[in-house]
């Protein structure tokens, strides 16, 4: 992957979607549907990967040298040819590591096309519209929390037998686990090391309750994982009042390979935690499947974990001895993070898992990592209880910390308000740009078009210091804190300081008198245009 030439044209010679790097694809073209797809809610990742692949979103490729890196070359490829909501799921059935040839499948990008989103929740999909598809998944949200009065629908999960479980097919315990066996990945040169990091951890807490989080796992050994919750995140509370009780170890399942709705709330706020009371975030997905989870119990400990992932992990943390060196490791912001010189760690205590695993990489910094739909749904319902004249929020994953929100405004401070109660409560938001319905929030340019030409006065930027930060925001300060910035790009009402009447948009004027005309352009050039570049 170090040929500065390879571009779009060459990509798509010969009829092939990879065919410089001699591979083909194996589905029809991107955001197209073909007979027979599975249907959701989906129990396994398996019956997700074939409704993928059923719908043209599912790239096959042979093999993969990952010590040349690339897998992470890939990827970085698809999100240029592409964007990173336009990309195919990659799925590479063998994989080098360390001079061995490993089996895969190694997936990824699973959730990065804006069409999973409506594929994961039964949404039918508009052909070759990512932001349709995107915006169709979202509105079926919003309508489930209108219903629920703001919550999500919970269907409680319901225990299976371990003979009904997939994920016991396979029962290593002692020195028969190796768990540098899988064909877990180190993604870049800067990492340290292989890890697992495409997690679901259980664990529970008798205030908190029973949770499952996404977090990094350093492969460190045979039988030996770093654990990296985050400060403040559900894992690391449970962690540290376990350790302020005196416990000497806490037992903790790892499930890999889970089913979708199962993976996006593993890593996104889909549930909101107010205060410390129990939520049941299995009873969500359920909920939002229409169908309970099935659970099976962990083999070595009492933690329900999902019975048709590919993997579970069992462990216990020591909590009472010195941590252990961990990272760094390349966050979601598109940077390398910080080692840590004592982080938890994971004794491994038995491994079960399918017959054949699947593994699952997160290329974090380098694709769009979840579903979003559920969580931003649930986002623009809140901040509509404050600011209702919200229309439409959205975070780019390929621009990291900016946010967008369009605003219906209609009196004179509306547009800040939005953006200002966006940066205070929102930890990712650090560039909050607000603008005007008219402009379509997911689209860069509109937004660039409109902080161009509509923001007018100092009056229409304000900043913050010392916000909420995430952790893996390479400018937070080690308090968790960092400053920012909201600009009113709106229109400037004239009590705000704007002209009294604001001229007509050269395009606007354009479809409002010639309304068919880019329809009629479409249909007549539209194979030229498209060819240009093919």
């Amino acid at each position: 992957m170090t040929d500065s030439s390879f571009s779009r044209r060459e990509l798509l010679t010969a009829g092939s979607t990879l065919a410089v790097l001699g591979t083909t694809a194996a589905g029809a073209a991107i955001g197209t549907s073909r007979g027979g797809a599975p249907q959701p809610p989906f129990d396994s990742l398996r019956d997700y990967v074939a409704a993928l692949e059923a719908h043209g979103l599912l790239l096959r490729i042979p093999e993969v040298d990952q010590d040349a890196w690339e897998a992470t070359g890939l990827v970085c490829r698809a999100a240029d040819l592409y964007g990173f909501e336009g990309v195919p799921a990659l799925w590479f059935d063998r994989v080098k590591i360390g001079g061995r040839w490993f089996q895969g499948p190694l997936l990824s990008l699973l959730q990065a096309n804006l069409d999973t989103d409506a594929v994961t929740l039964g949404v039918p999909l508009v052909p070759g519209d990512g932001r349709a598809n995107y915006r169709r998944a979202k509105a079926k949200c919003a309508q489930m929390l209108q219903q629920g009065h703001g919550s999500y629908p919970a269907i409680p999960p319901v225990t299976v037998a371990r003979e009904a479980a997939p994920c016991k097919q396979v029962v290593l315990e002692g020195a028969d686990i190796d768990l540098t066996k899988f064909a877990f990945i180190q993604t870049i040169p800067g990492d340290a090391g292989r890890y697992v990091n495409a997690t679901s951890v259980f664990t529970h807490d008798p205030v908190l309750g029973s949770n499952f989080g996404t977090y990094r796992c350093q492969l460190k050994g045979p039988r030996l994982l770093g654990l990296n919750p985050e400060e403040g995140q559900a894992g690391w509370k449970a962690l540290m009042a376990a350790k302020a009780r005196g416990e000497e170890r806490m037992p903790v399942s790892i499930a890999l390979g889970q089913d979708p709705v199962t993976w996006f709330i593993s890593c996104s706020r889909v549930v909101p935690r107010f205060g410390d009371k129990p939520i049941d975030e299995m009873a969500v997905a359920g909920g939002l499947r229409g169908k309970p989870v099935e659970l099976v119990k962990s083999e070595t400990n009492d933690l329900l974990v999902p019975a048709h992932a590919e993997m579970i992990i069992e462990g216990e943390v020591p909590l009472q001895v010195p941590g252990q060196p961990e990272g760094p490791f390349g966050e979601m912001f598109g940077y390398l993070g910080a080692r840590k010189s004592e982080n938890f760690f994971l004794d491994v205590t038995c491994v079960t898992h399918r017959g054949d695993p699947w593994v699952v990489n997160m290329y974090t910094g380098f694709q769009r990592g979840m579903a979003t739909a559920p969580a931003d749904a649930l986002s623009e319902h809140l901040l509509r209880r404050s600011v209702p004249a919200v229309v439409e929020t959205w975070l780019a994953q390929d621009a990291m910390g900016i946010y967008v929100v369009s605003v219906d405004k209609t009196g004179p401070g509306q547009g800040m308000k939005a953006g200002m109660e966006i940066a205070k409560f929102v930890p990712v938001a650090k560039v909050v740009i607000v603008v005007d319905k008219d402009i379509d929030v997911m689209d860069k340019r509109a937004v660039m078009f409109a902080l161009g030409s509509r923001w007018s006065s100092l009056g229409a930027v304000r900043t913050l210091e010392g916000q909420r930060a995430l952790i893996t925001d390479p400018t937070a300060r080690d308090t968790l804190k960092t400053d920012k910035i909201v600009i009113d790009a709106t229109r400037q009402l004239p009590e705000e300081g704007g002209v009294s009447e604001f001229a007509p948009g050269n395009r606007a004027l354009l479809e409002a008198a010639a309304p068919d005309l880019l329809a009629a352009v479409d249909r007549r050039f539209g194979t030229v245009l498209r060819k240009w570049r093919s």
